[in-house]
């Protein structure tokens, strides 16, 4: 006969270690990083269940403060906004690139996925925000997350005008963090 301890001694075990309602909650609340832009807060919700390694990359970067005050570089009426470059024209990132976790998820209004060179194991700190379905992507770039609010500030970000979506005088992300829970 198997071995269990009653559940209020579990409880009073996970007080011991020091664990509260407030911390688990606080953790929970990890699923979602807040990306604050000029018009107001995007809520972008987590998807580990589809990209493990992006997902736990990505929490660092926001965490580092990384993204903070990055240009949305380049960016395509009708199709994505994309940032996550410190040198703000496409050709930098943290220096850490991440294997491709692609996935049949597909690429429609608010999907949050990776950017990447030709190389599908090349995405780095680059990711974009798709403004509408964008099916031709599935498969090729790695989903990590999706917008759940605030998708009205991202169709507010300033449109590219030079070649490829490149914007002149971009905007930034204000600051990307994790809420408090």
């Amino acid at each position: 006969m198997p071995w269990t301890l009653p559940t209020s001694l579990l409880a009073g075990g996970v007080a011991l270690l020091g664990l509260s309602v407030a911390a688990t909650a606080q953790a929970e609340g990890q699923d979602r990083i807040h990306m604050e832009l000029k018009d107001g807060t995007v809520v972008i919700k987590l998807r580990p269940d589809l990209a493990p390694n992006h997902v736990a990359r990505i929490s660092e970067l926001v965490a580092e403060g990384f993204y903070d005050g990055l240009k949305f570089h380049r960016v395509i009426d009708g199709f994505m906004a994309q940032t996550g470059d410190p040198r703000g024209n496409g050709t930098g990132g943290s220096g850490q690139n991440i294997a491709a976790e692609f996935s049949n998820h597909p690429h429609i209004r608010g999907t949050v996925s990776m950017a990447r060179a030709s190389d599908p194991n090349s995405a780095d700190s680059q990711f974009f925000i798709v403004f509408d379905k964008a099916r031709f992507l599935d498969g090729q770039y790695t989903v990590w997350g999706e917008v759940e609010e605030g998708m009205e500030y991202v169709d507010a970000i300033k449109r590219g005008d030079g070649p490829n979506g490149m914007v002149t005088d971009p905007d930034i992300i204000v600051r990307m963090y994790f809420p408090e829970g």
